[in-house]
């Protein structure tokens, strides 16, 4: 967490009052609460009555999805769509509408770019554009970076009038996103990947739009999200909204490593597109004759942290849903790693694995052929 959220969440844990409250002390901090969100808001491009706080992208993308579908049901819209590359906090709560409630999902393919096939999008609209309740797809990917044409899904959308949902988790002020500007109905972030608190989430949902609840209880954030209010985590999450990344310094890295890798292992290769459709931190590479498990194991070595996909499921033995989305085999997605730079990255480090990487790919094919 960056030094500026964990101080103004140290002050504001020092502060009695259930913001829900009507006493002063309560008064007092609700007052910074709501001053917090109007701050979240500027930065999202969105209206602070848009703002639900949850406790994580997981609940917000749930509440998103399901709350949309449940809505949009009565009026005999029964379809979930969602792109074949989404997180599974969002693949699963699609899965769950299917076995508990009868959704029929369809999952849109992308293009070996890693980018939603758009015309795959449009013909579906085109022929059941009226059975569809809601259409969920990333702002970027968590695993390749590569970025989704979300403005142009919403104006497809709109043509029949179906709601978009969009997980930015990822893209949250390290690329240019704005909730009114691309026409959202609703979007999810998550504090802890801009360097704020863990366990705080937002769903913003446009204006005028109800949709069912998940939890039950106080009433909280428009009867959609009860729960008491985690006061010194949305400070913190406002806090870190605006302190500024470098971003420019993260891409620059991002370029220096990629072009470096490729030199230093010439049949190794990077998946999604350009620099320039990609998040500033994120690097997929698949090295050919490896196994990505070997791979993390002598890196960790190293002292070097590398992932074979997303966090929530790393641990899972089993290749990436979203390289195979892409065209890769389940070998070759089993031979690919994704490397994370952030604001702390500095160019000795990764110059530093640029020089060792011939040498664990060569202990990587080796421990492969035996």
């Amino acid at each position: 967490m960056v030094a500026g959220a964990i101080e103004a969440m140290s002050a504001q844990l020092e502060k009695l009052g259930n913001p829900s409250s009507l006493h002063t002390q309560g008064r007092a901090v609700r007052k910074e609460l709501e001053q917090a969100r109007e701050q979240l808001a500027k930065a999202i491009g969105c209206h602070a009555s848009e703002i639900i706080f949850t406790g994580s992208g997981t609940e917000a993308n749930n509440t998103a999805l399901k709350g949309l579908f449940w809505k949009n049901r009565p009026l005999g819209r029964n379809v979930v769509v969602i792109s074949a590359i989404e997180h599974h906090a969002i693949l699963d709560p699609a899965h769950w509408l299917h076995d508990h409630d009868g959704a029929e999902i369809v999952s849109i393919a992308v293009t070996e770019k890693g980018i939603v096939d758009l015309d795959a999008l449009k013909s579906l609209i085109d022929t059941r554009g009226d059975e569809i309740a809601v259409i969920s797809v990333m702002h970027s990917n968590n695993e390749t970076g590569v970025i989704q044409p979300i403005a142009q899904i919403v104006q497809l959308a709109n043509l029949a009038q179906i709601p978009v949902h969009s997980d930015s988790v990822q893209s949250f002020c390290k690329v240019p996103l704005s909730f009114s500007e691309l026409g959202l109905t609703a979007m999810t972030l998550s504090a802890h990947k801009i360097g704020g608190p863990l366990g705080i989430g937002i769903l913003v949902l446009k204006r005028g739009i109800d949709i069912p609840a998940i939890l039950h209880g106080g009433g909280q954030e428009r009867d959609i999200r009860s729960g008491t209010l985690n006061a010194p985590s949305i400070v913190g999450f406002a806090v870190a909204s605006s302190l500024p990344i470098p971003v420019e310094q993260i891409a620059q890295l991002r370029e220096v490593f990629a072009t470096g890798i490729l030199k230093a292992i010439p049949d190794a290769y990077i998946n999604g597109g350009s620099a320039n459709e990609h998040l500033p931190g994120i690097v997929n590479i698949t090295f050919p004759g490896t196994e990505s498990d070997t791979l993390l194991l002598l890196l960790d070595g190293q002292g070097i942290s590398a992932s074979t996909g997303s966090a929530c499921t790393a641990g899972v033995q089993r290749p990436s849903h979203v390289l195979l989305a892409m065209g890769h085999n389940d070998k070759t997605a089993r031979s690919s790693l994704r490397f994370s730079l952030g604001a702390t990255t500095t160019r000795l480090e990764i110059e530093k694995v640029i020089e060792l990487m011939p040498a664990v790919i060569n202990q990587a094919r080796t421990a492969n052929l035996r």
